[in-house]
């Protein structure tokens, strides 16, 4: 059995067509064909159910890809190990945000300790593209308000914090410094887009008061959401670190008495990656940060 054998397989596997897994791979179609054959022969079992030209995958043959697709992770993390030991990746961290309001001055402190690291960020995706990123080893780590389930993923929340709600200046409501949120029923929101955790996570908050929000206009900017509030075009939810940083960008913030309106920020890595002794030490240095924020929140809560 060869690892040419086994890079042909998954290839016919996931596509589950001969000549488009020939044509991606650059070789003959009957040669491919042949290549599979063998491996079947080499196994004692066939890997597809074949029915004139369609071929799928069998039982056997998915309990096998499982198998395969390990080998493939492994080397891969192998060859990201022995990168690192000959120095030519130990600096480099890729990370998924899905809070950007905390990142500058985390990274900048971060990187006022370690001006030889370099970063490789992404923005606001949905938690399902995070997940996959994960696993496929694309990002070491992800900072996000919703917790990303996988078995071969680790979620470790790091601060808790109370979500507000904005309302415009002269609002029938600016005059109140709490809420239920059910008053708010037949307002219009101004939300974060359909997909991301913020936004499932404050369309659960309204659910729980008994109502559908009634949504005016949608935006993935902090900022710019808090200038169509000012301008009168509705209200929406803040996380009480963005008022913390842009507190003087905001209309008047209410707190919430019912339901509880809080989330939890957590980090995530894959238990199956490799990662460098640098990026260990950014885990440790962004759980020590979220500590010390955690205490100024409080503080900030007490005033």
């Amino acid at each position: 059995m060869e690892l040419l054998q086994l890079h042909y397989f998954r290839t016919v596997a996931r596509l589950e067509h001969m000549t488009k897994a020939a044509q991606q791979l650059q070789i003959a179609q009957p040669s491919l064909s042949k290549t599979i054959s063998r491996l079947e022969e080499d196994l004692g079992t066939p890997l597809f159910n074949r029915k004139h030209r369609q071929i799928q995958l069998n039982e056997f043959g998915k309990v096998f890809l499982k198998r395969v697709d390990r080998i493939f992770e492994e080397l891969h993390e192998g060859k990201r190990e022995l990168l690192e030991l000959s120095k030519r990746q130990e600096n480099k961290i890729t990370l998924a945000v899905t809070i950007p309001r905390v990142l500058p001055d985390l990274l900048n402190t971060f990187l006022s300790k370690n001006p030889n690291v370099k970063f490789q960020q992404y923005f606001l995706q949905p938690t399902s593209s995070v997940k996959e990123q994960l696993l496929e080893g694309k990002i070491d780590y992800c900072i996000s308000s919703a917790t990303i389930h996988d078995p071969d993923i680790i979620w470790e929340p790091l601060l808790t914090e109370e979500i507000y709600l904005i309302v415009p200046p002269g609002h029938p409501f600016s005059d109140r410094d709490t809420i239920n949120l059910a008053e708010a029923k037949n307002e219009p929101f101004i939300h974060m887009h359909t997909g991301y955790g913020f936004r499932n996570l404050t369309d659960q908050f309204c659910h729980e008061a008994g109502f559908q929000p009634h949504i005016a206009f949608e935006g993935d900017d902090s900022t710019v959401i808090g200038d169509l509030v000012k301008q009168g075009l509705g209200i929406a939810f803040v996380p009480e670190i963005t008022l913390l940083h842009q507190s003087n960008q905001f209309p008047h913030s209410l707190s919430i008495t019912e339901p509880k309106c809080r989330r939890t920020i957590g980090i995530a890595w894959s238990k199956n990656r490799y990662l460098s002794e640098t990026a260990q030490q950014f885990r440790e240095f962004v759980k020590d940060y979220f500590t010390l924020l955690s205490t100024r929140l409080k503080k900030n809560d007490n005033l």
